[in-house]
């Protein structure tokens, strides 16, 4: 077998399974190294149950860039995209309900029962976001520019985004409040409703370790109305056959174009020679060597454990230890004999209630109260919850009759005051499921199987740092031209012909595909100087 290349890929996560097709397509012979026995990263279905097909961290999709379908032709293999309508359920203790999108006379029908008030200004919210949007989305697919550097290029691309951000006009005064202000205080310039409020603000601390009323949440609940399904926007869905459904459809993109893909094969180091990186040696001794070496770990595995910190700037070693992955996410995955039965909705059969995200957070006062515990160390005592049944809309993810259901939980810290998840885990599973069963009494007596994932097992198992599913926090200090950290955005760091495709790079956390793609055109500007 070759053991030289032109680039090798470090992880055969989503995005680093974009930057090989796209250095195959364009001609360099690629390399993907998975250390587990399956490409997808935290994008992955995994029969963990018999006959199952989970989804075992990601499970619904929206930002995966529509340029990526197209160029990669990820359709012609087998990458299908499920619509949910409609898109959430929220059941509430007094046994009222709220569903929402996209079918816009029904979300207007559903608010107006809480508030016509709110009914009425809904669809201006979201013209307004979308306006947003159009400004927002295509920095997703941009080199963020560096404030401090006075390159030509750079200046183009300061001056661009200036223009761009002037053209907003006033918006761009509700741009500025999205990315710095708090989930509760745009919503409640919005809307009165405290039913409404509180199905919006889920999507404001989802991945995050925030509660909606910490700085920075806007725009976290922005970057869940980005993207599109089949070309709607807002719109998320399933992947057919789960997530890994869109990780497969990459691979075999990448390898149709030339790509090598090996599993279990876990780097142990980046070789670096007078200060290039010049290959990387597994941890059974094998060495390859190539030109180019991107790393789609994030920034603490790649810098702090790749590399020996000799070869990196003690001042880029230091703003690397000072990246927060604060996590307060737990996942829980069950496998189900039948359907929920939601006294708000009563029904076992496939309904609505079933087909998209349920939300279990009757206020934000809950929420808030779920985020004190988290803050204080403690796994929260009555957690926000997420849920949801793909089985309902793609029923090749469950054997017939059966069911599956995905729960991100909130709030579950990866620093416990007291004890340690391999001890408090399966007690924490079963608070999970109690505050499920408040909703929907019969769950347990339908449980077949389930799977508690906690941050430690993310960090153990799917090398997530900290079990932080973004690569890092979305905060503002962490973002756009400060991410991974200052002087670093262009996916570039001080090792020459070594690049960071991952999360951890702009525009961050999400399966969007966006910070594979920029690395692939980066590396490609390089290309020329680093072949030779």
């Amino acid at each position: 077998m070759p053991t030289t290349y032109d680039a090798i890929i470090i992880g055969g996560g989503h995005n680093g399974l974009v930057t090989a097709a796209y250095l195959a397509k364009a001609g360099l012979h690629v390399l993907v190294l998975e250390r587990r026995y399956v490409v997808g990263g935290a994008a992955v279905t995994e029969e963990i149950f018999p006959g199952f097909k989970v989804s075992t961290l990601a499970y619904v999709n929206s930002l995966f860039r529509p340029r990526i379908i197209r160029d990669l032709r990820l359709r012609e293999f087998g990458f299908e995209m499920l619509p949910r309508d409609p898109s959430s359920f929220t059941p509430f203790p007094d046994g009222r309900y709220l569903f929402l999108g996209p079918n816009k006379q029904m979300v207007r029908e559903e608010i107006a029962k809480f508030s016509k008030k709110d009914a009425d200004a809904y669809p201006k919210y979201e013209a307004m976001l979308e306006r947003i949007a159009d400004f927002v989305e295509p920095l997703l697919e941009m080199t963020p520019p560096d404030p401090r550097s006075l390159k030509p290029g750079n200046l183009t691309r300061l001056g661009q985004l200036a223009w761009k951000f002037r053209g907003l006009g006033k918006e761009m005064y509700e741009v500025v409040r999205i990315m710095t202000g708090n989930a509760n205080d745009m919503l409640d310039y919005w809307f009165e409703s405290e039913e409404l409020k509180v199905t919006l603000a889920t999507d404001a601390v989802i991945g995050a370790f925030a509660s909606p009323s910490v700085p920075g949440t806007a725009y976290v609940l922005f970057h869940h109305v980005m993207g599109e399904t089949n070309g709607v926007r807002g719109v998320w869905g399933y992947v057919r056959g789960g997530m890994g459904g869109l990780t497969q459809a990459l691979a075999k993109a990448a390898q149709a174009l030339g790509a090598e893909i090996r599993t279990n094969a876990e780097v142990a180091r980046v070789d670096v020679v007078n200060g290039r990186a010049v290959g990387v040696t597994l941890s059974d001794g094998t060495e390859f060597k190539a030109k180019v070496v991107a790393s789609n770990a994030t920034p603490a595995i790649t810098f702090l454990k790749l590399v020996n910190r000799a070869d990196l700037p003690t001042e880029f070693v230091e703003e690397v230890e000072r990246i927060s992955y604060d996590s307060g996410v737990v996942k829980v995955n069950l496998a189900l004999d039948g359907l929920p039965n939601f006294t708000a909705y009563p029904g076992t059969e496939p309904g609505p209630q079933h087909r998209g995200t349920i939300h279990i957070s009757p206020s934000r006062d809950y929420i808030e109260e779920a985020f004190r515990d988290a803050a204080l160390g403690i796994p929260s005592r009555k957690p926000m919850l997420e849920c949801t049944i793909p089985s309902v809309v793609d029923p090749t993810v469950a054997p017939e009759g059966k069911h599956l259901m995905n729960i991100f939980v909130q709030y579950g810290p990866y620093h416990l005051k007291e004890g340690s998840w391999d001890t408090v885990k399966e007690s924490f599973l079963e608070r999970v499921i109690d505050t499920l069963a408040e909703y929907a009494p019969n769950i347990r007596d339908i449980i077949l199987h389930k799977q508690i994932l906690t941050p430690l097992d993310m960090e153990r198992e799917y090398g997530l740092t900290g079990g932080n599913i973004m690569h890092g926090e979305m905060t503002l200090d962490q973002m756009f031209f400060m991410r991974p950290v200052p002087g670093y955005a262009d996916y570039r760091t001080p090792i020459r012909g070594l690049y960071l495709c991952g999360s951890g790079a702009h525009p961050g956390g999400g399966v969007m595909g966006a910070p594979g793609l920029n690395a692939a055109r980066e590396i490609l500007k390089d290309w020329k100087r680093l072949k030779e």
